[in-house]
């Protein structure tokens, strides 16, 4: 659970009640896109906590080009901010010039929003360029009671950017999500683990690793979650974390050793004293 700071939780709560009533009169009178980018400003400095006459900025409203809103801190951009009109259903190509620009200005993040839907995008700088939803929340059903609810604003707040909450948020993510799961399960030291627990119910059966690792990727996981190119990036960073790891244990016991060489034997300072 992510620790909010009890001021910027109390404005969370009665922010909520302020522009919930608002985004609802908004829906019901069916406002323009340019009325929602209104209410989106008033919510980020408002409910996001951002100052705003130096914090937001519209400088990269070039309609159709780049985005409506943008974020930052100390000068350095943090989150661009595409806004639709309000009653406009999301999808995701919307976000994609957003997405383009900020992968060439090498900004991480984008936010998609009509005002009641957000959705919090996380560039992937590959070729071709692309993004990760990360997060999605609809703010008229947040409930200020619901400690989740209130950590959906934190992660997207200045005082939660400053602490990188976002970034964190993500990890965590990419940590729980299937493909990372199932490469997981299908490492040698999972798989030497189930072999062993095997072993102890059936003795008498020979089980090696590499047909009970098919079994496991043939039989007991799903395919969608051991083939493809997300399936593929799980084992990769899997494998690279136990070489770190075997790494790190190889260089701790070379440099044990060394100490062990280079302490003199027991008694041999005695042994010297004597001989003088």
């Amino acid at each position: 659970m992510i620790v909010i700071p009890k001021k910027v939780a109390e404005r969370y709560v009665n922010t909520i009640k302020r522009f919930q009533p608002i985004i609802q009169s908004a829906k019901t009178r069916d406002v323009n896109e340019s009325d929602t980018v209104i209410i989106i400003t008033d919510m980020l400095a408002e409910v996001f906590g951002y100052d705003k006459y130096s914090e937001i900025t519209s400088e990269f409203s070039i309609r159709g080009t780049y985005c409506d809103l943008a974020t930052k801190i100390d000068g350095k951009l943090q989150f661009l901010i595409e806004v639709k009109a309000i009653n406009l259903e999301l999808k995701d190509s919307f976000v994609k010039q957003a997405v383009d620009y900020a992968a060439n200005q090498g900004i991480e993040w984008v936010i998609l929003t009509n005002g009641c839907t957000w959705r919090i995008y996380k560039i992937t700088f590959t070729k071709p360029i692309d993004q990760e939803l990360v997060l999605e929340f609809d703010f008229t059903t947040l409930n200020p009671k619901q400690q989740a609810h209130l950590e959906y604003l934190f992660f997207i707040s200045k005082e939660g950017w400053v602490k990188s909450s976002i970034e964190g948020y993500h990890e965590q993510k990419q940590v729980l999500n299937k493909f990372f799961i199932a490469a997981i399960i299908q490492s040698n030291p999972i798989i030497d683990t189930v072999r062993k627990e095997a072993r102890k119910i059936v003795p008498d059966i020979k089980i090696d690793s590499e047909g009970l690792k098919e079994v496991i990727e043939n039989e007991v996981l799903k395919r969608e979650v051991v083939e493809g190119e997300k399936a593929e990036e799980a084992k990769k960073r899997i494998a690279k974390t136990y070489v770190k790891i075997t790494r790190a244990k190889i260089k701790s016991a070379n440099s044990e050793k060394h100490v062990e060489e280079s302490e003199p034997e027991a008694g041999s300072e005695a042994e010297e004293s004597k001989t003088e």
